[in-house]
């Protein structure tokens, strides 16, 4: 949200604004301020003050452009899901199904749909430095959300198709035991049929803003986790690969053996499996 703006009026003239001042006032304008406040510089001629219009107009127009592609991801959820007669559901997403060590993460979300969240996209396109921030305004501002997480042992005693259902199953359930009851289920990718009310969509990461909520948090609580757990076992590198097969991960396995907490079944072309 743009912040308060204050325009020079006809009495002011735009002389009587420092360049500093004049950066700042433009910071926080969104279209309709701009025009003011270009209008009422259109006096100055100092070089620096074309420069800062221009400027304040190319991040407009990043912003509006931002605005248009996340809102359109609403839409197109928003439209998917009154097509099946829902008025309210959730988006759900995976993150962790590769990696060696650790668990799977699913997250759930419901939004409200009139209160649009930039930034949102697949986790994967959103800079690492950018993601907690934005999936605290996520938890913030959502309607519900949780993130259910299964861990290796199961992975390695039922597979990967039952984690799936049990991570998605147990995510929902969390949002629904907040009282929050779902008619629609927006899942990833394609059928999985963890649960009656599933409803897929292809790309459904970049195409659903529920769907890319999901995404994000759960993969801001699954990094975090796997860093929590490097402490215990830092011969693994988990604070930087996440637990997924890179050349010193999968090193280090050869070196160590498993840890209690890799995926032996993901493992047993290259490890000693030797469990700690």
């Amino acid at each position: 949200m743009a912040r308060k703006v204050t325009i020079p009026g006809k009495g002011a003239t735009a002389r009587c604004l420092s360049l500093p001042e004049v950066a700042a006032m433009l910071e926080g304008c969104n279209r309709e301020t701009f025009q003011s406040c270009r209008e009422a510089l259109k006096s100055d001629t100092r070089k620096g003050i074309a420069a800062l219009l221009e400027k304040a107009e190319r991040r407009i127009e990043r912003e509006e452009a931002e605005f248009a592609r996340v809102a359109a991801m609403y839409r197109f959820e928003q439209d998917f899901a009154r097509e099946r007669g829902a008025a309210l559901w959730a988006g759900l997403d995976e993150v962790g199904r590769g990696p060696l060590a650790g668990p799977l993460a699913a997250g759930c979300v419901v939004l409200d749909p009139g209160d649009v969240i930039l930034g949102l996209n697949d986790s994967k396109q959103v800079p690492p430095e950018a993601r907690k921030a934005l999936a605290e305004e996520i938890k913030r501002r959502a309607v519900a959300w949780s993130v259910a997480f299964v861990d290796n042992r199961f992975i390695d005693d039922h597979g990967m198709v039952r984690a799936l259902k049990k991570a998605f199953s147990d995510a929902l359930a969390q949002v629904e035991g907040a009282g929050v009851t779902c008619e629609l289920a927006l899942l990833d990718g394609n059928p999985l049929g963890f649960d009656g009310r599933e409803a897929n969509v292809v790309k459904g990461d970049a195409k659903c803003a529920s769907i890319a909520s999901a995404s994000l948090i759960a993969k801001v609580a699954r990094d975090e986790l796997m860093e929590r757990l490097a402490l215990e076992y830092p011969e693994y590198g988990w604070e930087k690969n996440k637990g997924y097969a890179s050349e010193e991960h999968m090193e280090a396995i050869r070196e160590f053996g498993l840890s209690p907490l890799h995926r032996a079944s993901f493992c047993t072309s290259f490890s000693q499996m030797r469990l700690f």
